[in-house]
């Protein structure tokens, strides 16, 4: 009898991705969906036990359903020329009614009922822009957030300098108006003086 196909659908199917620094636990997700119309048991086995810790690392999955496993890796002293070898595989088994002893379960199970998919862990170390830009913004924060209050206290006076100034120059104008009013109502004044002048000595010869 042929092996059985992976019954769930894994996400992400082939590669476990733990993104560095690696100084403290690194936590990356897996999410097993069960696309059947039956109840799976499921495990999550390791080439490295003492390097990850698993939750939930087995248990069982109903019918149409899913369920997310965080996957957290231990800090430990990165060797960028040294690729890694963990990898992790997903067991799998039909859950037969009424199943309560996990343990015996697994024990007793045959080869040909087994499924299982196999993943690989894949380190990444932040890029050197990334950092740079994690630097720059750490360092910019600060800064933007002590010159600001100092920005704001001397644009107030400069703003009110700006509108006592402008005030000045309207009050001006307006002087200057008026009185080039006041010249010009004086001027037709004077004209309709000679007028009525040139008028009478018309009107008397």
């Amino acid at each position: 009898m042929s092996k059985l196909d992976q019954v769930l659908i894994l996400d992400p199917p082939s590669d476990l991705r733990f993104k560095g620094p690696f100084t403290d636990v690194v936590t990356t997700n897996l999410k097993l969906k069960n696309p059947s119309d039956r109840r799976v048991c499921f495990k999550v086995k390791t080439t490295a036990p003492r390097r990850y810790c698993v939750r939930p690392n087995s248990g069982v999955i109903d019918a149409g359903a899913a369920v997310n496993i965080s996957v957290m890796l231990q800090p430990f002293d990165y060797d960028p020329n040294e690729k890694s070898k963990h990898k992790f595989m997903v067991q799998t088994i039909f859950a037969p009614p009424n199943v309560s002893d996990m343990d015996s379960l697994w024990k007793d199970a045959k080869p040909d009922d087994l499924m299982d998919s196999k993943l690989r862990c894949v380190f990444e170390l932040p890029s050197e822009n990334d950092k740079v830009n994690d630097v720059e913004a750490t360092k910019a924060a600060p800064m933007m957030n002590s010159v600001k209050p100092e920005a704001t206290a001397a644009a107030v006076p400069v703003a009110a300098s700006l509108d006592d100034t402008e005030i000045k120059k309207v009050l001006e104008k307006c002087k200057r108006l008026q009185s080039e009013m006041n010249k010009l109502a004086e001027e037709n004044r004077q004209l309709k003086v000679r007028w009525v002048d040139r008028c009478s000595i018309y009107i008397s010869n």
